[in-house]
């Protein structure tokens, strides 16, 4: 008997750059894709059992971190990410089959699309009304249903909607990515491939001079380097935070494991977000001294040191 397919919840509706990556992911193919209506609920139905996978987005190189998608996974049951994807945002106009650009008056999209697109839509559409709209997709589908003239959203939703592209590539800035990480219930840890990321969340003891220096020195004298460091709210006083870490490395890595012990020793919580492949492929920077073997290393010269137990 063959194995049920994997159920992966994203963010819908159809035709949100959350599908377009997901879509791009080994991982759909032949999965059953389910769109929700928010990141919460992707995560929740993980959680739950519900769905096998879950896809979000969790950073963005214009706005940074995507706040639910952290704050979500901060708090809660745990859950772990288990592969990540980056695309490149890029806007379409879409209208139905037929419409001229010089007809359309009004736009719908979503605040961040808008914001992303505000110069050319200045430039290009300037008699035309913005409107706000809970997702790309959700414009889409409100141009099909005949409520705006056009919407500013992913390429893919002209399919999903069966609309026309009048006008493609659109942004104001050409460096708009979007990184989005592959969820799942805890369980064992992808093998490491050599160009590997994991994310930690990181919790004080106590606010105190030199706290952040502490918990960065556990990274710098391992070797290990941060991609991403941002601080979030712990949402239980005013000034109290927590921080969100990336780095380079695997736990399984000699460096790494080493770290996270350290930061085990000094922090009030290490919650472990995992570790996983690269999207760029790209192995860290390893310098003399943290290499695995330098640790094995080490720990042999140690043990001879302290002779027979």
């Amino acid at each position: 008997m063959s194995a049920a397919p994997l159920t992966i919840a994203y963010l819908g509706p159809r035709g949100t750059f959350t599908e377009e990556a997901l879509r791009a992911m080994p991982v759909s193919e032949g999965a059953e894709l389910r769109p929700l209506a928010t990141a919460e609920a992707v995560l929740d139905v993980v959680r739950s059992g519900e769905a096998d996978r879950g896809l979000v987005a969790i950073e963005n190189s214009i706005e940074g971190g995507v706040t639910a998608t952290l704050d979500n996974l901060a708090s809660g049951e745990p859950l772990v990410i288990v592969d990540e994807v980056v695309i490149r945002v890029r806007f379409a106009l879409l209208a139905r089959p037929g419409t001229e650009i010089a007809s359309v008056r009004r736009v719908a999209t979503h605040s961040v699309a808008a914001a992303q697109c505000r110069a050319w839509a200045q430039a290009t559409l300037p008699d035309a009304e913005i409107v706000p709209v809970s997702s790309n997709a959700a414009g889409a589908q409100a141009v099909a249903a005949g409520t705006y003239d056009a919407a500013l959203a992913p390429t893919i939703a002209a399919e999903v909607y069966g609309l026309e592209v009048l006008a493609d590539d659109v942004a104001d800035n050409d460096e708009a990515w979007t990184r989005f990480v592959l969820i799942s219930c805890p369980g064992r840890v992808p093998a490491p491939t050599g160009a590997d990321k994991s994310t930690l969340f990181l919790y004080m003891r106590e606010d105190h001079p030199g706290a952040l220096l502490e918990i960065l020195t556990e990274f710098s004298v391992r070797g290990v380097n941060l991609t991403r460091i941002e601080s979030r709210p712990t949402r239980r006083a005013l000034g109290d935070y927590y921080f969100s870490v990336d780095c380079e490395g695997h736990v399984a890595d000699a460096r790494v494991g080493e770290a996270l012990a350290g930061l085990h020793r000094i922090c009030a919580q290490v919650r472990f977000l995992g570790s996983y492949p690269r999207h760029d492929g790209k192995a860290p920077l390893v310098r003399p001294g943290v290499t695995d073997t330098d640790y094995a290393a080490a720990q042999a010269w140690l043990g001879a040191v302290r002779g027979p137990a």
